[in-house]
């Protein structure tokens, strides 16, 4: 990188021959990567209809497939896409919703849906033979990989050839400003070549290294709404909240401020100075930021506010700290569902390591 200001100053490596299809795409994380790796994106596709206009306004080139992927069949994606078997540059990338194998706490009725995506996702990998294959999930689905499926679809793709890499990665060593553990296959059948992401040299990305002043993040109060396409629109904080935050020391400051306030400190956290700490917390200027959820626009929802500031990150903040640039297109029709559609996605500066490994491998098959 020529500036630690601008996580997308890498060129790509132009002339690649790989294309792609990236299923379970939402708003585009994953396929802004690949693009920025050089990876050419043919299509996303996606159950959720609200991610379309995202996808469409950023992945240029590409067609959005608004389909449920039970029912969607081979024969009509190789139709819609013009695919072909057994295509040694053919790339077909699954970040299926991974709500059910995540360790934070969701509906286990809601979320149930997903947990077989994978084999799902299988299906279509069986059926086009594709030269490589990338499947991006929590770490969960490594500790359940029987109940998951991945240990059948590991199993199966060593079987036809491919040389299988998985792993858990932490993304700040691949210039991502956020700590964040994400399962990682990539499976390759053109050379007998484990591939892994093309880690950063130098040091990590920091909170203070994309956010501030200098970064173009002018200071705003709690409840700010910027009705430009920047976003740097914040929660707003009841009274309570904004007395607690007020209190919090700066640059990591947490709720240990006011653990022995009754009145201050929530009833479950009153007196015990042990346990978690980041609900309530402040970031910190001169590390990664900590995982970027679809709460994150919530600080009572983990160490979400703002190093100095007395509010919660901002939308495009939290865009920032998951690797987006600037510039990233979000069409969303509430700060909820922004959030979520930022917190779900892969952190594009991510993927472009995974894309670039890729590219790497095969140019030197040729």
């Amino acid at each position: 990188m020529n500036s630690k200001n601008n996580i997308f100053v890498d060129t790509a490596i132009s002339n690649s021959t790989i294309k792609a299809v990236d299923f379970f795409c939402s708003g585009g994380g994953m396929s802004f990567g690949m693009q920025q790796a050089g990876v050419n994106i043919l299509a996303g596709v996606d159950f959720d209809q609200n991610c379309e206009a995202t996808y469409k306004a950023n992945i240029k080139g590409a067609e959005f497939i608004h389909a449920d992927v039970f029912k969607l069949t081979e024969q009509e994606l190789e139709q819609r896409v013009s695919l072909s078997k057994n295509d040694d540059n053919l790339l077909l990338i699954g970040c299926s919703p991974c709500q059910f194998w995540s360790i934070i706490n969701t509906s286990r009725e809601k979320s149930s849906q997903s947990k077989n995506l994978l084999k799902e996702f299988h299906r279509f990998v069986a059926y086009f033979n594709p030269g490589y294959v990338v499947v991006e999930n929590v770490p969960g689905v490594l500790r359940r990989k029987e109940e998951s499926g991945l240990e059948e679809f590991i199993k199966w793709l060593e079987s036809k050839g491919y040389r299988v890499h998985f792993d858990v990665h932490e993304v700040s060593n691949y210039g991502v400003p956020q700590h964040r553990k994400r399962f990682t296959l990539i499976a390759n059948r053109v050379t007998n070549v484990e591939i892994s992401p093309l880690p950063i040299e130098g040091p990590k990305v920091t909170v203070r290294d994309v956010l501030g002043e200098n970064n173009g993040f002018k200071k705003i109060p709690q409840g700010h709404r910027d009705t430009t396409s920047f976003l740097h629109t914040v929660a707003g904080l009841d009274a309570l909240n904004l007395e607690r935050l007020s209190i919090t020391p700066h640059d990591g400051g947490t709720r240990l401020a006011y653990v022995d306030d009754k009145r201050l400190a929530p009833p479950c956290h009153y007196k015990k100075v042990n346990g978690f700490k980041d609900i309530y917390g402040r970031m910190w200027w001169d590390r990664p930021a900590p995982t970027i959820t679809t709460k994150f626009y919530s600080f009572s929802n983990g160490r979400f506010a703002h190093p100095d500031e007395d509010r919660a990150i901002s939308l495009r903040e939290g865009a920032v700290l998951q690797s987006f640039p600037k510039d990233y297109i979000f069409e969303a029709n509430s700060l909820a569902n922004t959030a979520r559609m930022i917190g779900n996605a892969v952190p594009p500066k991510y993927a472009q390591a995974v894309g670039k490994a890729i590219i790497q491998n095969h140019r030197n098959a040729i």
